[in-house]
């Protein structure tokens, strides 16, 4: 009796509960129509003709009065001006419709968000008008006798409906107010996308995609854009993730076309007499170039843009021959990917930069494999400064000692060898490689000189007739003793403290071994960092979440109770000199990223936490590594390179602040340790200063370059 009262009290509060739950996110869900009524809208008017035309369940290209409001360049000749509007609503098969209806609410449902309803009913409205003039007048010019292009002389008789230009004018133009990376993912996308249906399906309304996202990209950047603008990647991961990506797409359509033939713009779209075989073995072939440039390689880069030129360059001969010969174009699905490998060397040739993973040799010829493997040997050895781990990163070259015990990192800008950090070697042996890379920088014409080191390699460099400057200050964390207790520490204490309490939960870990989900969030988060800058990521002895992917490396997230990570630290080791097992005696600050609406104090919290939990693992100390360009001696001498070093950082500061992270890090109540700069005379040091801004910015464009100039001017 007890059990069956129970059972019955708990059915009603359990049922009325349910009703509740079903009655809010149907109360959402309608609020959140409500707030769209322009995709409603739409929504509501194409679902509607279709089934009032029957057009749902039956092609409307058989009826007889498609032609009537259907738009094209026949439509025009006979006067039937409206047909521009009427194409809007109607769909030409149940297939379309079915894409359609998807399609609004999730393009222009998402774009209405972005951009509001008035502007997103002048750029779907006015994108679909335009592309649809365009495409007629486009269509007519290469549909004149002097022309003889098959393909434009059947557009010249076709009409077309569809609401699906409307969606990609909307997309276009939304992709404007996302930050990176989200921005350019999008429009590439959207760009693959629209270049496949029209180059394998070849209608006039696939024309229209085109046109619109030609068009309304770049009208989305110049009045829509919030802030950042541009159309290239300005991370390593995302050019490479995007080359990869592209890759991959350019071999699914092979393979799509291949069992799926039919007839674009440029010919039939099968591979001709094509084996399976080919197929298959030129499908291996891309996934293995795809995986390369997944890994940075440059072999992989090469080759891409060597097909690629190859592709264009065999499009523009077909094209001539089509237009102007009797020659008719046979494989057009070479042709037709031409343009996937064009969109693809828009993205890998700028980017550059994303591809500088390849193996090296020793000076003396040597061959050794991966040198970097030999550089973390010699680390684990003979241990290194606060910035050795640094040299182990992509873009440095190696100078191996004739004993093989002692290595130089350095990278060559601008006529000049940028020797980075202190020679990794046995502290005996310190003048003796400093020595073997003055020689070998003097024997190759080339200008040498130190950069961030520490006082006993710069006393070496004096004492062999070289001059130093201090140019920055490695800022220190003592960790025995370490205690968040009294007044100085209050900022510190305070970011704990309010973490514990918003729920936000400190993890120190191997970023490798993350999760799918973890490294995602710390990539988009820092990819949109990069992307409020005017500049590209930099380099040199700034690392990106590239860097801690390495193993050796420790991450440090701030994550709440829904598993979003609300800020990163890397932390790079500082090994200790060891004839036996590695030793790790400290940390060096590296990346350090926060994402925008999360918790403010994340960086105070992730910095605090990671200090006490090396003390309770035996470390002596943290780096917060020396802000580069930024000393606080404001006394120092005020020499050449002096002033040429701080109009740089005054120029950088807007961007990357420098300054204000130096004067951030006083929080922690470091001690400060000089970082020099080694060089032969004074006379080196104009092209100096030029080969480390470079080296910082080794791919920022002639544009950015000048605002960064000017930027520095009006400091």
């Amino acid at each position: 009796m007890s059990e069956s009262t129970h059972d019955t009290t708990q059915s009603d509060t359990v049922e009325p509960d349910t009703v509740r739950i079903v009655l809010d996110r149907l109360r959402t869900g309608l609020t959140t129509l409500l707030r769209l009524p322009f995709t409603l809208g739409l929504w509501v008017v194409v679902f509607a003709i279709g089934l009032l035309t029957g057009s749902l369940w039956s092609h409307a290209t058989e009826k007889s009065w498609y032609a009537d409001v259907a738009f094209g360049l026949p439509a025009l000749q006979e006067g039937k001006w409206w047909t521009i509007i009427t194409t809007m609503g109607l769909e030409p098969s149940p297939g379309k419709y079915v894409i359609a209806l998807i399609l609004i609410p999730v393009g222009i449902g998402w774009a209405e968000t972005r951009l509001g309803t008035a502007r997103v009913a002048v750029v779907a409205i006015g994108g679909k008008i335009g592309a649809e003039l365009l495409a007629v007048a486009l269509v007519w010019f290469f549909s004149r006798d002097f022309l003889s292009w098959e393909w434009a002389d059947r557009m010249a008789h076709a009409r077309g409906t569809g609401v699906v230009t409307m969606v990609v004018a909307a997309v276009a133009v939304a992709s404007a107010t996302l930050r990176s990376p989200w921005r350019l993912r999008v429009r590439a996308l959207l760009s693959a996308a629209v270049a496949i249906v029209f180059l394998f399906e070849g209608t006039f309304g696939t024309i229209q995609y085109v046109l619109a996202a030609v068009i309304l990209i770049p009208v989305g950047e110049t009045f829509f854009s919030r802030g950042e603008r541009g159309y290239l990647p300005r991370t390593r991961q995302e050019v490479r993730m995007l080359a990869f990506a592209g890759v991959l797409v350019i071999a699914a359509t092979d393979l799509l076309v291949f069992f799926f033939p039919g007839s674009g713009p440029l010919g039939p779209t099968d591979a001709g007499d094509e084996s399976t075989f080919a197929l298959l073995f030129g499908i291996v072939i891309n996934l293995l170039i795809a995986n390369s440039l997944r890994h940075g390689r440059r072999w992989a880069w090469w080759v891409v843009v060597v097909l690629g030129v190859l592709n264009v360059g065999l499009t523009v001969l077909v094209l001539a021959l089509t237009w102007f010969t009797d020659f008719d174009s046979e494989g057009g699905v070479t042709v037709g990917t031409t343009l996937l490998w064009a969109v693809l060397l828009v993205i890998v040739v700028p980017g550059r930069f994303a591809f500088r993973v390849r193996w090296r040799v020793k000076q003396t010829g040597d061959p050794v494999g991966d040198p970097v493997a030999e550089v973390k040997t010699l680390l684990h050895t003979y241990g290194g400064g606060t910035m050795s781990w640094m040299i182990t990163w992509p873009g440095n070259r190696y100078l191996f000692t004739d004993n093989g015990q002692g290595v130089v990192a350095y990278q060559k800008h601008m006529g000049t060898l940028l020797a980075l950090a202190d020679p990794v070697c046995a502290p005996g042996d310190l003048r003796a490689t400093v020595s073997t890379f003055i020689d070998a920088a003097e024997k190759s014409g080339k200008t040498p000189c130190w950069f961030s080191v520490g006082g006993e390699t710069a006393r070496v460099a004096e004492q062999l007739g070289w001059r130093s400057l201090q140019i920055a200050e490695d800022t220190i964390m003592d960790l025995p003793g370490l205690e968040f207790k009294g007044k100085p520490w209050q900022n510190v204490r305070s970011a704990i403290n309010k973490a514990k309490k918003e729920g936000i939960t400190f993890r120190l870990t191997t970023l490798g071994d993350e999760s799918f989900a973890i490294k995602s969030q710390v990539r988009a988060i820092s990819e949109e960092w990069v992307g409020d800058k005017g500049l590209p990521e930099m380099g040199f002895t700034l690392g990106t979440v590239e860097e801690a992917m390495d193993p050796e490396v420790r991450v440090a997230l701030a994550i709440d109770d829904d598993g979003s990570v609300h800020g990163v630290l890397s932390w790079l080791p500082v090994y200790a000199p060891s004839g036996g097992e590695p030793t790790v005696r400290g940390w060096t600050l590296d990346v350090m990223r926060r994402r925008t609406d999360g918790f403010g104090q994340v960086i105070e919290y992730l910095i605090g936490s990671s200090a006490l939990a090396f003390k309770d693992e035996g470390a002596q100390i943290v780096s917060l590594s020396g802000a580069p360009l930024a000393h606080s001696d404001e006394t120092a001498d005020r020499e050449r390179m002096d002033r040429l070093l701080d109009s740089l950082g005054a120029a950088m500061e807007p961007f990357y602040g420098f300054r204000s992270l130096h004067h951030f890090k006083k929080k922690f109540n470091p001690r400060h340790e000089p970082v020099y700069l080694s060089f032969r005379d004074e006379s080196d040091l104009p092209r100096i200063g030029l080969a480390i801004s470079r080296a910082y910015l080794p791919d920022a464009s002639p544009s950015q370059l000048v605002r960064l100039a000017a930027s520095g001017t009006h400091d």
